[in-house]
This record gives structure tokens, sequence and C-alpha cells, in this order.
């Protein structure tokens, strides 16, 4: 009996032992075929600021540019021809971050770097908006923030190794979303308050110059110093260094590289300019093509390295920009020329200033030199991030708007049209003039299948365009089909209200501006 007793327990503790095997094994071969994330992001970047057409043909602009590595992302992955962000960088970095739509953050505008520094400029007719000036927080009790789960903080639990490297830009400073170690991230390379950096020139210390260091100096980057290193250089050799660690230590990671360009200031990266003189272009025009070709030269340095460290069949890369391209506003040449075919620009919700350049490299699944024309929104990033690590356990503090790209990444056959992705500006930004000639300045917008509808605020009139026929927005269609733009706008309204989105309060009147649901539509 007392034989028979120790032999139970010896097969007693064998089979816990072989099941504990088992289960470290599972988790060894889970951690192992988890794939690496990488955001490729851009600021500033219009949709036509490349050699990629995302348009159906190829359009002068495509010409203008040199972008192969981009040309070389598209070969090996998907295409999306109808990417959306929000009109500006700070709301779209947000809602990136947290799933959350700009409705409902309650960040509709770009964040000073100061603390409790509006940005709105003065209107007479709309009082000023109390939005959340200081963007996202880890905490309740930060004033005017918003308090959310970052999809970071849920991938560094769930074992990933959390990266970001260039433009933070989530909350102001002094406040928990000035630092990206408090959303989540292990690393943290240049990242701060400032929503572009005082200078790309290393020689001029990316801004920190003695007795003149302003806020939009940028941190972290000494070694550089004077080394004749372009911001966007610096900002590469850096990422590239940071996924040595978890490249060594065979750990999934994420990384955010998210680069200052092309944001103002323009300034020549002098690697590329020279061919931009060449041809023909001024001045502004000139470095912007540099700064756009060094952020190319970035991508692909980024790619290289993934080959050589034999980590890139088992590495997801998106690239995104935060916000469309410049229109006029810091530009030469002429009004909404910028971003042609598409209307307007930065900071308006025309097609111009919200609609971007997305790739998705997925090796393996997303199928190569494929187009995927389904409307994606960044919201869209942050269930699609969860699932690509594999992430069950997805409680979130706060409700997400986004949907998983995941199914039409693995089949673009499937459609995503009869969802309403909201673009939402009551905020004022530039001046009058610029307001009626770029339409910026309190819009609302709803991209719904075919159909954009544009709300704007200031004398409450909506807009309808077919999209399938009308990419530049000229042709109004509001007046001659109110059963739609009366639909759309019931949809925009709803869906605004049920995100608790905040509405420009006329000074004369102390009352919100009407949603568009509450229009009369004859």
């Amino acid at each position: 009996m007392k034989t028979t007793l120790k032999t139970y327990k010896l097969i007693q503790h064998s089979f816990g032992v072989l099941l504990l095997l088992i289960s470290l094994n599972a988790f060894a071969q889970q951690k192992k075929t988890r794939p690496n994330i990488i955001l490729f992001l851009v600021d500033d970047m219009g949709i036509m600021d490349t050699s990629v057409p995302f348009c159906a043909e190829v359009m002068p602009l495509n010409k203008r540019y040199h972008t192969p590595n981009m040309e070389r992302l598209a070969r090996q992955g998907m295409k999306f021809t109808n990417a959306y962000a929000q009109p500006v960088c700070t709301p779209t970095r947000t809602s990136l971050l947290t799933g959350m739509n700009t409705a409902r953050t309650h960040i509709t505008n770009w964040t000073s770097p100061n603390k409790n520094e509006p940005t709105d400029a003065k209107d007479e007719q709309f009082a000023p908006l109390n939005w959340n000036i200081n963007g996202l927080s880890n905490t309740t009790n930060t004033e005017n923030t918003v308090y959310a789960t970052t999809f970071p903080q849920l991938l560094k639990k769930a074992g990933y190794y959390t990266i970001h490297v260039g433009k933070a830009h989530w909350g102001s400073m002094g406040t928990p979303g000035s630092n990206p170690y408090n959303l989540g991230f292990m690393v943290n390379i240049a990242g701060h308050s400032a929503g572009h950096p005082q200078s790309y020139l290393s020689e001029q210390r990316y801004g920190n110059l003695p007795g003149k260091a302003q806020a939009q100096a940028v941190p972290d980057l000494q070694e550089y110093y004077n080394s004749g290193t372009f911001l966007t250089e610096a900002l590469t050799l850096e990422a590239k260094k940071a996924m040595e660690t978890p490249i060594a230590r065979k750990e999934p990671f994420y990384l955010n590289l998210a680069h200052y360009a092309v944001h103002v200031p323009l300034m020549a990266d002098k690697r590329f300019v020279q061919s931009y003189y060449d041809a023909g272009l001024d001045s502004a025009e000139a470095k912007y093509a540099s700064m756009v070709e060094g952020m190319d030269k970035s991508l692909g340095d980024i790619m290289d390295f993934l080959t050589e460290k034999g980590v890139a069949e088992n590495t997801i890369i998106v690239f995104m920009s935060d916000n469309g391209g410049l229109d006029a506003h810091g530009r030469g040449g002429a009004v909404n020329t910028h971003n042609f075919p598409y209307r307007s620009g930065k900071g308006s919700v025309y097609e111009g200033g919200i609609r971007e350049p997305m790739l998705v490299k997925w090796p393996g699944v997303a199928k190569t030199q494929s187009i995927n024309a389904n409307p994606v929104i960044i919201d869209d990033f942050f269930p699609t991030m969860l699932d690509w690590a594999g992430i069950t356990d997805k409680k979130t503090i706060q409700k997400l708007d986004g949907l998983s790209l995941v199914p039409t990444l693995k089949n673009p056959a499937i459609k995503l049209n009869d969802r309403p992705l909201v673009f939402h500006y009551p905020n004022k930004w530039t001046n009058e003039k610029e307001e009626q000639l770029l339409g910026i300045n309190y819009y609302s917008a709803l991209r719904y299948g075919k159909w954009k509808l544009i709300y704007r605020m200031r004398n409450q009139a909506l807009e309808l365009y077919d999209l399938s026929k009308d990419i530049s927005e000229k042709n109004d269609l509001a007046a001659s089909n109110p059963t739609e733009t009366k639909k759309l706008a019931n949809i925009l309204g709803k869906t605004l209200k049920e995100r608790g989105a905040q509405m420009p309060v006329v000074s004369s009147t102390s009352k919100p501006v009407s949603f568009p649901d509450e229009l009369t539509i004859k």
C-alpha cells in the first residue's frame, strides 16, 4: 500500500510537471510566433506626396516625388485607397492610441506644448470651445484630458516590447500624456509635448541652442549635434538601435516610428534637395520634396534592417499619415493644388485634408500588390493591433469606435461600406480668408459608402458628394438629392450625439449650433 501511494504521488507529480512543460512550451511558441508590429507614421504627408499612385491612375504629383521604398512596400503588401485620418495631428494621434473617434475624445484640435493653453483662434461668431486642450491621460484627475486605455498598454501587458521614436504630441507639457512612458511605452526617444520640431538640422541641435531652447526643441538626440545628420535620419538610427534589444531577446515588439517630417518648418534635406531644384521647383516645394524623400529613405532603411536581422517575415508594417498635406498654408503655389485632384488640405474635412496614404505589409496573409478600396479610419488601428497581437482580453476604460481590419486584410472582398466614418472639427485653426478658400474651421463630415456629407457649422449648410464619381468634391448634390442628404444628415447627427460630440456655442445667443439631423431639409 505504501509503495502504491508513493507510486501514485510520483505519477501525479510527473503529470503535473508534464502539464507545466506543455503549458510553458505553448506559451513559448505563442510568444515566438506573435508578429512584430511597426507603425511608420508620417506627419502632414498628403496622399499625393508620393510616387505611389493612390488614385485610379498616375497623377502629375506622383511624378514629382521619389519614394521607391513606398513603392517597394506597396509591392509587398496591400494599398488602401480610401484610408482616413482627422484634419489635424493630435486628434488623429489620440484616436490612434485609444480607438475612440474625436467626437468622443473631445480632442478636436492640436494641443499646445503648454498646459491649459487653448490653440483655437478667436472668432466673432462663436465662443471658445471647452475641449480637452491637454490631450490624453492615463489618470482621472488631469483637467481637460480624456482618460483612456491605450493599445500600447495592452501590448505591453501581453509581453510586447513597446518602443516610441519621434513625434508624440498626445498631451501638453506637465500632463501625463506628454510622456509616452505613461501611455504604455517602455522606450521613448524624442517624443514629448510638441507638435513640430524647432529645427531638423543637427547644426542647430534640433532646436536646443544654448539660451534659446524652445518648447519645440527635440529632446534626446545630443549625440547627433553638429554631425550633419538630418532629424529624420537620426530618428531612423535610434529606431534601429531600439529594436536590437527585443530582437536579441526574441521578444515580440511594437515600434511606433512617428517622424516629425514632413511638418513645417520646411528645411532642405541636403542629401536629396538638389534634384528638385534641378526639376524647377521653387524653394519651398523643393525643400518639401526633399523631406518626403528623406522619409522614404527611412522606410527603406527600416525594411532593410528587418531583413538583415532575419525578422522581416514575422513583422507587420503599417504606413500612414496623420492628416492631409498642407495646401498653400505654409507652402508655395496656389490653393487646392498640393493634393490635387483632392480638394483642400490639412485642417479641412474635404478629401485633401483627411484622405491618407496607407500601406500594410502582413507577410503571408495580406496579398502582395493588392488594393483595398474599403473606407477605413485611424480609429480602426486600435482593435486591429490587438488582433494582430492575439490579445483576447480587450477590456478598456473607453468605448471603442474603431473596427478591426484583420478580416478585410485577409480578404479585401469583405465590404465595410455601411458604417459611418465621422470627422469632427468644431474649432478655429486659421483666418477667415483661408477658411473660405480651403474649407477650414467649424466643419463636420461623414463618409458613408460612396457618399460624403459636409456640414458647415458657420452657416448650418450641408453639402453632398458622390465620391465614386467626384473625388474632387466639385459637384454638390445636396439640393438635387434631398432624400440622400436628409438620410446622411440623420446618420451624422445621431452618431455625433451618441459619441457626445461638442458643438460650437454662438456668442450672441449662448446656444450651441444645431446638429445636422436637426436641420430642416426640403
